[in-house]
């Protein structure tokens, strides 16, 4: 498959899940975004439009970390329930960003849920 008929069907799966995952303030949505090097994950209100935490494996105490990708994923999951947890939230509405349950995205999940967040 080409690169730009890939990235078009991934699009078209982000939109597909947009439509029916939407963030609240007491349930916010948890977007993860996957480069090929790090990723992100941010508590987002949708209604407001407004993001309420934010984590990636770019940050200093996740990036000195060493380890592979998985592991510091599951890092960025435990991370953002930390943050999830000081705001008051508890549970949240997973959204995948059009990437498979798979690999460093299920380790974002795992992280988060053995933070305390349930979805």
């Amino acid at each position: 498959m080409r690169t730009a008929q890939k990235l078009t069907r991934r699009q078209n799966i982000r939109y597909r899940i947009r439509r029916k995952v939407a963030g609240t303030a007491q349930k916010p949505r948890l977007s993860v975004f996957r480069s090929n090097s790090d990723i992100y994950v941010q508590l987002i209100d949708d209604t407001n439009g407004v993001t309420l935490a934010s984590a990636s494996s770019r940050e200093k105490d996740i990036a000195a970390q060493s380890g592979t990708k998985s592991e510091k994923s599951k890092l960025v999951g435990q991370s953002i329930a930390r943050k999830a947890k000081e705001l008051g939230l508890e549970a949240v509405v997973f959204d995948r960003g059009g990437n498979l349950y798979h690999g460093r995205v299920k380790a974002v999940a795992e992280g988060a849920r053995e933070g305390g967040l349930q979805f």
